[in-house]
């Protein structure tokens, strides 16, 4: 146990070593930032050495007196990633909001994240009875159409290793747990272009996802549509499919996608 505070106390610092750096100041000597975080110069220079070694800074050697470090470029991937789903948040919403204008049931935006897909925005409908869910909500890639969805569209290597390492528990009785199962819905869900989810992460609801592709033709995200089955007649399912479809669409190319022809 002590190892692991000791081991968060050092990520602590190194994070608030981070912090130090402003417009207004963007380049640091190791006195400065040791003087700064109240650290002895050799336990700064340790967590400076750590940074620097993962990218988070970058040493620059004006002299052998003078050696000052400012942020890395690895930041900036990391606020790419940060950008690019606040972009994609804020592109979906409006389509959501049609959508959910024009079927009355929740609609989801979700997206993976490792072993787990994350449920990012929701928009909810004004049915009596709803679905209960969250905006940070997680859920394995393997139940319910949007993160079905998600994992049908990875590369077969990354779909084959994470297969392999799932543990597959029963949510309902009608969630998959065979793997052999599951990579024929994968399948499918590639084949047929969308998603579908009976009653596997709730009992007696019914889902529907399409995909959003950015403009690298990357599957980035699902949208997904979800409510009671009692709720989803033939002919509702059929229009649900093309309005979910169209939204998916709409938002992709916002994003920047553009179909082969």
């Amino acid at each position: 146990m002590r190892g692991s505070e000791s081991m968060n106390a050092s990520v602590i610092k190194a994070l608030k070593i981070l912090d130090l750096f402003t417009d207004e100041e963007k380049e640091l000597t190791l006195a400065e930032i040791a003087r700064r975080s109240d650290l002895a110069k050799p336990t700064a220079y340790r967590l400076l050495s750590s940074l620097e070694v993962c990218g988070y800074l970058v040493k620059t050697k004006m002299s052998d007196q003078d050696i000052r470090y400012k942020l890395g470029l690895k930041l900036l991937e990391l606020g790419n990633l940060v950008m690019e789903r606040l972009e994609l948040r804020n592109t979906a919403l409006p389509h959501m909001k049609t959508l959910c204008s024009e079927i009355d049931e929740v609609v989801h935006l979700v997206i993976r994240e490792g072993n787990e897909a994350v449920y990012i925005e929701k928009v909810e409908s004004n049915q009596n009875i709803r679905l209960y869910t969250r905006i940070g909500k997680r859920s394995p890639l393997y139940v319910g159409s949007g993160p079905k969805l998600l994992f049908a569209h990875l590369p077969k290597t990354e779909r084959r290793r994470l297969l392999d390492g799932l543990t597959m528990e029963s949510l309902t009785p009608n969630t998959i747990t065979d793997k052999e199962q599951l990579l024929k819905d994968l399948e499918k869900i590639r084949d047929q272009g969308f998603s579908t989810s009976h009653g596997e992460q709730d009992a007696n609801t019914f889902g529907i996802s399409f995909p959003i592709r950015d403009y690298t033709e990357q599957v980035i995200a699902a949208l997904g549509v979800s409510g009671l089955a009692a709720r989803f007649s033939h002919e509702k399912e059929a229009d649900m499919l093309q309005k979910v479809k169209r939204a998916a669409q709409l938002i992709s190319k916002e994003l920047g996608f553009r179909p082969a022809r």
